[in-house]
């Protein structure tokens, strides 16, 4: 019976599936809490608490006020979201028994995920959002930034692609091929039990914070832990999702995506409306293509965005610590940015918050954002055909060739 649990957590779950239910869980989180599912808010608030810990002086620093640096990451139910989302992949991790410790094979892959991390950092927190609330949950937010970031994370990735694939960036192929075949991998028969051990222990904390009365706390520990489990299981990556269309014409993962925005669209919709909510709208700008320029680029050049990152953490690949660390520098120099080097003042300042509910209503905002979605879904499917038959095209030039 053990055996047979462990094999069915090994395989991941469909990507549609998962993003779709993602789409539910994020609409269902904006009605409970009038906050949206994100994460490098966080990371920035993170580099503010260390800040303050090295003894630096950030109350004049307008950017930590933007995004409310108070208390700690323990007391903030936006911290609980991070935190669950890595406890709740390590959970998944350790109960299929496959965390593993894994090195690049390249030293120099730490620095390029260092380096990539930084630019994502710093792009997505110029933008205002990374691909959770600049993109997954901020088109159900109806926030007009969200569109310009879809097309900028767009340019920057196929650029950010192309580097990639360039020799002096892929060094010398490594010897060492392939993965080691099971036979020769030892069972890590406590992984399991380990897992099952902090997940009774984390329910128990969340059981605590909703005894308690710390509501919002309770309801960020129990939907980060809902958004950990599914990013792992679904191997959720929107690097992925645009990488691998332009690298290789793979699709499923870009689709899987839209198909869970335009699900989490009409929900929260239908949730703003009951409730009279009030939808979260960042500044559309010139910041908005800048940062999502930047942030498309740092994605692929560390190989992974923040949601990849934290799965692939927890599984043991070691590239994704400078890659975190990158992640939350890049976002924490944008706040020094901010006002100490005028970014606000040349990239944001001319801009402006833009709510499609506002601008055109309910019906015509759902009906804008169902059709954007539809076309993104159709360019995306062109784009795979495109590359298959430029690859058939190829291959049948080399077979006459020969």
């Amino acid at each position: 019976m053990k055996t047979m649990i462990q094999t069915t957590l090994q395989r991941y779950w469909n990507p549609y599936v998962v993003l779709l239910i993602a789409g539910i869980l994020s609409a269902l989180y904006f009605g409970l809490t009038s906050t949206v599912w994100a994460v490098t808010g966080e990371f920035t608030r993170l580099g503010g608490d260390l800040l303050k810990l090295f003894g630096v002086d950030i109350s004049g620093w307008q950017y930590f006020d933007m995004v409310h640096l108070k208390g700690t990451t323990w007391s903030r139910p936006d911290g609980w979201i991070v935190w669950g989302m890595f406890i709740g992949a390590l959970i998944m991790v350790l109960l299929s028994n496959s965390f593993k410790i894994r090195l690049p094979q390249q030293k120099r892959r730490y620095v390029q995920g260092l380096v990539g991390g930084i630019i994502a950092g710093f792009g997505a927190r110029l933008a205002l959002g990374c691909n959770l609330a600049a993109f997954f949950t901020g088109v159900p937010q109806f926030s007009f930034h969200s569109w310009i970031f879809i097309v900028a994370t767009g340019v920057g990735t196929f650029f950010g692609a192309k580097l990639t694939k360039m020799r002096w960036w892929k060094g010398r192929p490594s010897l060492t091929r392939g993965a080691a075949k099971p036979s020769t991998v030892k069972k890590r028969v406590i992984q399991p039990y380990v897992g099952g051990t902090i997940a009774v222990l984390y329910i128990g904390l969340v059981t605590y914070f909703f005894a308690t009365g710390q509501k919002l706390l309770g309801l960020g520990a129990l939907f980060g832990l809902a958004f950990g489990i599914l990013i792992e299981r679904g191997q959720i990556c929107f690097t992925s999702a645009f990488r691998d269309l332009f690298l290789v014409g793979r699709s499923i993962m870009a689709k899987a995506i839209i198909i869970g925005m335009a699900v989490s669209s009409v929900l929260t919709v239908i949730v703003i409306s009951v409730y009279d909510l009030t939808p979260i709208t960042q500044i559309a700008a010139l910041s908005t293509f800048v940062g999502g320029v930047l942030f498309g680029l740092g994605i692929v050049m560390a190989s992974g965005c923040e949601t990849g990152m934290m799965y692939r953490l927890m599984e043991g690949q070691v590239l994704f610590l400078p890659v975190f660390a990158g992640n939350i520098i890049g976002a924490t120099f944008l706040a020094y940015a901010w006002d100490h080097l005028g970014v606000y003042d040349v990239l944001v300042k001319s801009g402006a918050k833009i709510n499609l509910l506002d601008s055109i209503g309910p019906i015509g905002a759902i009906a804008a954002t169902l059709v954007m979605l539809g076309l993104l879904y159709t360019l995306t499917i062109y784009w795979e055909k495109r590359y298959h038959h430029k690859l058939t095209i190829k291959r049948g030039a080399e077979i006459h060739a020969k």
